[in-house]
């Protein structure tokens, strides 16, 4: 049996599966992240739900960089290494893997049903090269699919941790706002991210100079109660605040998408995008993802897809254990 997770800062997800080719977890439990000290931890209260498994591989997507099989994840105080989680699951060293969580959801992009995904661009028919990942969540996690001419190559990147670039008068002050919560650095994850949802909010807040906005409560989830406020049309700053993160997002992908010269494909992936859908499809984010000036027919040519399914990462986590010997 083979035990894949998907180590998110929000939420992990461990899965038992069949040595192959089935999709179809035998058992599988969801946790808070937060709730554990560290992945031992989670790992152990995993194992009191399904005692006695004969495992063989594991595979564990985290939200990270990952370096010679050890990962300080950036969201959470864990640190993993597959030394350690071998011993824990007496399994050879070599029968553990860690993988970046979007390199995982790139590698799992393949075996999500194609009724998972929604079009936002068509591009052009038969489009064949490098692909692309962006994925708001927690953070924000970037991959590209580097086309050898057969097959895709998954590689994660860093890039959500590149400096936030304001195109506007608005994004500038946005700036100034997020660079005053981080003074040493302002990332692009910093505003595309579930977090960034409630900052970017607090930032209209204060620049509309309105006293009496709606605030989320405390002890909320900011960002779900902004975003469904937002998608119910009950607060015109909510729907402000997404309609400007939906166009942050857009410039972002259409950067990921000249960077790795993604002519295959840019998909937007994560656990934040499903939810808000209707925003991302309303024109705003292919309008920015487009916005590149000389490069703008180059862009229409390249396919844009939203995956709504968050299962990705885990399944590329499977993906990489069934491939490994």
């Amino acid at each position: 049996m083979i035990l894949a997770g998907d180590l998110g800062g929000t939420h992990t997800r461990l899965a038992i599966f069949p040595p192959a080719p089935d999709t179809e977890a035998v058992a599988s439990a969801h946790f808070a992240s937060a709730d554990y000290p560290d992945f031992a931890a989670l790992l152990d209260a995993f194992r009191t739900r399904h005692p006695g498994l004969a495992l063989t591989h594991c595979a564990l997507a985290v939200a990270g960089p990952v370096l010679d099989g050890r990962c300080h994840a950036t969201n959470l105080p864990w640190y993993l290494d597959t030394r350690e989680i071998a011993r824990a699951l007496d399994l050879a060293p070599g029968a553990v893997a860690l993988l970046n969580d979007v390199e995982a959801a790139a590698l799992g992009l393949p075996v999500v049903p194609a009724e998972r995904f929604a079009m936002l661009q068509r591009g052009a028919p038969g489009a064949r090269g490098n692909q692309a990942l962006i994925a708001p969540g927690t953070g924000l996690g970037e991959a590209i699919l580097y086309w050898d001419g057969t097959r895709h190559h998954a590689f994660a990147t860093e890039g959500g941790h590149c400096d936030f670039a304001p195109r506007d008068e608005l994004e500038a002050a946005l700036l100034h706002h997020a660079a005053r919560r981080f003074p040493a650095h302002v990332s692009v994850e910093r505003l595309i991210s579930g977090p960034g949802i409630a900052l970017i909010h607090e930032f209209l807040c204060t620049r509309s100079g309105d006293h009496a906005a709606w605030t989320p409560p405390s002890g909320a989830d900011a960002n779900a109660a902004i975003s469904a406020r937002a998608l119910a049309r009950e607060d015109p700053l909510c729907a402000q605040a997404l309609a400007l993160y939906a166009t942050l997002l857009g410039a972002e992908a259409g950067n990921l998408a000249l960077k790795a010269m993604a002519v295959g494909g840019v998909i937007i992936a994560g656990g934040i995008a499903p939810k808000i859908f209707p925003v991302l499809s309303d024109g705003v984010l292919l309008e920015n993802f487009l916005a590149k000036g000389r490069f703008r027919e180059l862009l229409q040519q390249i396919p844009l897809r939203v995956c709504l399914d968050e299962c990705a990462p885990l399944l590329g986590a499977l993906r990489r254990a069934r491939e490994m010997p």
